[in-house]
């Protein structure tokens, strides 16, 4: 079956997903004035969902867990919309968004059905919340609990899914790889 197509060639009436460039930081905001614009503009026929993509991670800092929200792609929001000049006019015009991702800014290109399905399983992902760990490889970090505490060594590994650190600590004189919780050590 042919689509419907415009003067322009570009299809008209099909529901996409599409990504917008706002200024970085913004994102929270734009998706809150967008939602404002769609309603006062009686839009909701073609701008449906406005999403700040969003991943929940913990993170370790001062040897306490915390769990935080962390975008996905900073500086971007996604938009469930139908492509028209007056939907497109409504997005390009919302306050700190600076375009359409596609190959310049005045043709948006959709996100495809994979890309998009990528990001609302990742979004949804409860069960795999990700470790931020604050150390890097190579730092040394002094053990703070456990069997081997009070030692210092090198980090030679890190485990983010796990929240896990691979620690090198000296055992009768011989470099000894040592996994532990992040939370058992600290910067030296």
């Amino acid at each position: 079956m042919e689509k419907e197509k415009d003067k322009k060639g570009e299809f008209k009436g099909e529901r996409h997903w599409y990504a917008i460039h706002t200024y970085s930081g913004y994102e929270d905001a734009v998706a809150r004035y967008l939602k404002q614009r769609v309603e006062s503009l009686d839009m909701q026929d073609k701008i449906f969902s406005i999403i700040v993509p969003k991943e929940k991670k913990i993170k370790i800092k001062n040897g306490k867990r915390r769990e935080t929200e962390e975008k996905i792609y900073p500086g971007y929001v996604l938009v469930d919309m139908v492509m028209s000049e007056d939907s497109w006019y409504v997005v390009r015009n919302t306050p700190r968004v600076t375009g359409f991702v596609g190959a310049d800014s005045t043709k948006p290109i959709p996100l495809s059905k994979s890309e998009v399905d990528f990001l609302l399983e990742r979004m949804r992902g409860e069960e795999k919340k990700k470790f931020k760990i604050e150390y890097q490889m190579g730092e040394l970090v002094r053990i703070v609990d456990g069997p081997f505490k009070d030692y210092e060594g090198k980090i030679s590994s890190i485990d983010e899914e796990q929240g896990k650190l691979k620690v090198m600590v000296p055992i009768f004189g011989r470099e000894t790889a040592v996994e532990l919780d992040s939370l058992q050590v600290q910067k030296i």
